[in-house]
């Protein structure tokens, strides 16, 4: 399933109007002394929450920029499947290091 990306862009300079009840929230916000502001559900933080710290389980593992040289007729063949080759590079690369993994070998 392809994902479709949505795209606007907003004219900072040419912001729409403000609604009614926008305006009442802007001005009641306004009014609110930095002491009168409940910040319990977002504590500050110090050095010791970073010390524990842990990296995001569900973060992809980043990506490393490299140069290679690859046979013409196969990078003409990578493209012809459309955007996206060099995720499908590295989908078959990672696919011969499981392969390679699992038969030493081979």
């Amino acid at each position: 399933m392809k994902k479709k990306t949505v795209r606007s862009k907003l004219d900072l300079n040419n912001l729409p109007p403000l609604t009614p009840e926008q305006e009442s929230e802007l001005n009641a916000l306004r009014a609110l002394k930095d002491e009168d502001i409940d910040l319990s559900d977002a504590p500050e933080l110090d050095s010791e929450s970073f010390a524990k710290a842990v990296r995001n389980p569900y973060l992809k593992a980043p990506k490393e920029s490299t140069t290679v040289r690859i046979d013409k007729d196969v990078m003409d063949w990578l493209r012809s499947g459309g955007p996206g080759y060099q995720t499908r590079i590295n989908m078959y690369l990672r696919l011969a290091m499981k392969h390679s993994l699992a038969n030493p070998n081979d």
